[in-house]
């Protein structure tokens, strides 16, 4: 059997969690540009950078016909719209919480998030649970709620994030599109909001046209890039590997967030936060458990129907 699709899918999926979870130290470096702006321009250069992709890459035709087949289908044209708006509310919570010192708190968000999956998945799509996945989210509902009762700080940021990217998760296995068709009109969606707000916001605007090359410019155009890449790679990468070993390698971004925020932020790190933080990895080990325990059983029935 051919390992190579194996390894290199593993290898790209990776980098790409790798990419996510070093981005807070690309937004740091924008905490004087306020997280509005920095969302704007991550918005408008996105769709710049993606409709330069679709073109270089000789699929602006399939593009367009994406497009019109959506234009045909009210519901997805909502769940798409829908989509656009959680995503960017999604992204203006991570830069906030960067620019605020709250990295810790965007951990604990990629952590719980994929909990909150399971219960939009049980709730919304009535999907079946087993007896590990509702113990994983039992536990993560009481490290939570231990955080807020014990330290006196609801980690709102933390659950916003989780519900907004669980969401977006929902939404987008409802519409199923092509990673790069999805994001392009995603950023489309939205961008003249984006627009109307850098123009009608002079006060705060720091993209300036002299000198161009500045090195604010320079970052904020580079939000657009940073963006689409590691989502290219993970759809390069995640269809080359099982579903188990995806959700093992998503929590490298959360951890890597973890440690930038205790050991290059010094974010307050307290008993409690440790608590809360142990009590949601014994919940994700429980989880990955469950989901490798009944891999094979899923398999064994797929195959016996097939």
């Amino acid at each position: 059997m051919d390992n190579k699709p194996l390894q290199q899918g593993a290898i790209i999926t990776f980098v790409a969690y790798l990419l996510w979870g070093i981005f807070p130290i690309y937004w740091k470096f924008l905490d004087n540009v306020p997280a509005g702006e920095v969302l704007a321009h991550r918005i408008v250069w996105s769709l710049v950078f993606m409709v330069f992709l679709v073109l270089v890459t000789g699929n602006w035709r399939q593009f367009i016909e994406t497009v019109q087949l959506l234009k045909k289908d009210r519901k997805k044209t909502i769940a798409i719209i829908t989509a656009s708006i959680v995503i960017s509310i999604n992204w203006f919570l991570f830069i906030f919480s960067v620019q605020h010192g709250h990295v810790l708190q965007a951990s604990l968000g990629y952590y719980i998030n994929p909990l909150i999956s399971i219960l939009l998945a049980v709730f919304v799509l009535k999907e079946k649970t087993t007896k590990g996945q509702v113990l994983s989210f039992i536990l993560a509902g009481i490290g939570v709620l231990y955080l807020t009762l014990s330290y006196g700080v609801f980690p709102w940021i933390s659950l916003l994030l989780a519900l907004t990217f669980g969401f977006y998760g929902l939404i987008k296995k409802t519409i199923n599109l092509h990673a790069m068709y999805g994001l392009t009109i995603e950023t489309l969606v939205v961008a003249p909001v984006a627009l109307l707000y850098l123009i009608f916001i002079p006060s705060e605007g720091s993209f300036t046209f002299s000198p161009l090359f500045a090195s604010d410019n320079l970052l904020l155009i580079g939000g657009g890039v940073i963006t689409a890449v590691p989502l290219l790679l993970f759809a390069a990468g995640a269809k080359r590997i099982p579903l188990a070993m995806v959700g093992f390698l998503q929590y490298v971004a959360p951890t890597i967030m973890f440690f930038l925020g205790v050991f290059l932020y010094n974010e307050t790190f307290t008993v409690h936060h440790m608590i809360t933080f142990a009590l949601i990895w014994i919940a994700l080990i429980i989880y990955m458990a469950s989901i490798y325990r009944d891999a094979p059983r899923a398999r064994k029935k797929k195959n016996i129907k097939v």
